[in-house]
């Protein structure tokens, strides 16, 4: 097995999957940026959610609009639902996993606000319930999946947003996640704040 050839592989790869995601993303990555932009400026909060690398996502997104992307300016207000261990314990002890990121938008959500639901095979049901209780609060949601977009596709609103990465392989759907992440950071940073063009 050549290990340095199948090293090329993956970068060749996810080179591909760029290229195509940039044909075919970017005006659902402006109206995803356009929901948060008008939800922040109306005094609204974004809250975030995924499992595994997709709540590595999440935090990720959160932390960039909370702290700072490239730019000094206030922060901005954005919630990762996935950090508290002790409420995401709790809630899969008293009720069940599915329900982990459900009860928390019940909370915390409220009309005005954005959920980022984040899922590669667009499939995770505690993902796919936390949609169903932002529509319960009217929020609008933004959801980055790939492959076929999956059960929450599916669960979308016509007001909500999908960004669908073109690919299988749950690796460079993850890595063109990131990718739509920054490009949000931007778009809300250029939107609100100005800016020259990068």
């Amino acid at each position: 097995m050549d290990l340095t050839s199948r090293i090329t592989r993956h970068f060749l790869d996810s080179i591909a999957v760029k290229e195509r995601s940039a044909e075919e993303l970017p005006h659902s990555i402006q109206d995803a940026g356009a929901v948060m932009v008008d939800s922040l400026l109306n005094g609204h909060k974004i809250l975030c959610c995924g499992n595994g690398g997709s709540a590595g996502d999440a935090q990720h997104f959160s932390a960039e609009l909370l702290n700072r992307f490239e730019r000094e300016r206030p922060g901005m207000p954005a919630i990762a639902l996935t950090t508290d261990s002790s409420t995401i314990t709790a809630i899969a002890n008293d009720y069940d996993y599915g329900e982990i990121f459900a009860k928390q938008v019940l909370a915390l959500g409220r009309e005005g606000d954005v959920l980022l639901a984040i899922s590669t095979s667009g499939n995770s049901g505690n993902v796919v319930q936390a949609i169903r209780a932002a529509h319960e609060r009217d929020m609008i949601v933004v959801a980055l999946t790939g492959r076929d977009g999956g059960r929450m596709a599916a669960n979308l609103g016509a007001r909500d947003v999908e960004v669908r990465v073109p690919s299988e392989r749950t690796a460079r759907i993850q890595e063109v996640h990131l990718v739509v992440i920054h490009c949000l950071c931007d778009f809300i940073d250029t939107a609100i704040f100005g800016g020259e063009d990068a």
